[in-house]
C-alpha cells in the first residue's frame, strides 16, 4: 500500500481516507487466503483423495467478507459500477446537486443495512449460532462483515458527501481523476 500524500487541509479527511485503503488491503488479502484454501482444498481431494471439512465454508466466508469489508475502498476509488451518461450532460452545478442527492439516498441505503446487519451480527452472537456444517463455525464472526463494512461505507460516504456540500467535488466524479468527460473539474 503506497503511501499517499495527506489531502491538503482535513485530517479526518486523510483519516477516512487511510482506512478505507487499509480495507482495501484487507478484502485483498482475505480474496488471497481464500485462493490459497481453494488451491489446498483441490491438492487435499484431488491428489490425497481424502475429504474437507472447513475449506469450502471457510472460502464463502472469507469471499463475503471481502466485498463486505472492500466496500469503502472500491467507494473511495470511484469503482462502483455507475452510469455517467446524465451526469456527463448536466453542466456542473446539476453535477454537484445530482451527486448530493445519489450520496443522501446511498447513504440511507447502506445506514439501514448497517442497523440491520449489526441486528443480524449481535443475534448470531448472543446466541451463539453456529454454522449447520461439520464445522460448527461461530457465525458471528462473518456475520460481523456485514455491519462493519457497510459502516466503513457508510463513513466513506459521509466523506464524500462533506465533499460536494463543501464545494471540494472535484473529487466526487464517475471518472477516477476527477474530471468530466469534457475535461471540466466537477
Amino acid at each position: 500500500m503506497p503511501d499517499a500524500p495527506k489531502p491538503s487541509g482535513s485530517r479526518l479527511l486523510w483519516v477516512v481516507e487511510t482506512i478505507s485503503r487499509v480495507c482495501g488491503v484487507v478484502a485483498a488479502a482475505m480474496i488471497l487466503a481464500s485462493v490459497l484454501i481453494t488451491c489446498q482444498m483441490i491438492f487435499v481431494r484431488g491428489v490425497l483423495g481424502q475429504s474437507t471439512i472447513w475449506q469450502t465454508e471457510a472460502v464463502i466466508y472469507l469471499m463475503i467478507g471481502a466485498t463486505l469489508i472492500g466496500l469503502p475502498y472500491v467507494q473511495h476509488q470511484r469503482g462502483h459500477v455507475g452510469v455517467d451518461l446524465v451526469p456527463g450532460l448536466l453542466g456542473r452545478g446539476a453535477r454537484r446537486v445530482l451527486a448530493f442527492i445519489v450520496l443522501v439516498l446511498s447513504l440511507v441505503m447502506i445506514g439501514a443495512m448497517t442497523v440491520y446487519g449489526w441486528d443480524m451480527f449481535h443475534l448470531a452472537w448472543s446466541r451463539n449460532w453456529k454454522s449447520e456444517s461439520v464445522w460448527a463455525f461461530p457465525l458471528w464472526i462473518p456475520y460481523l462483515a456485514v455491519p462493519l463494512g457497510f459502516g466503513l461505507f457508510t463513513v466513506q460516504l459521509v466523506l464524500d458527501l462533506w465533499l460536494v456540500v463543501t464545494g471540494r467535488a472535484d473529487l466526487i466524479s464517475a471518472s477516477p481523476h476527477g474530471r468530466s468527460p469534457e475535461g471540466e473539474n466537477l
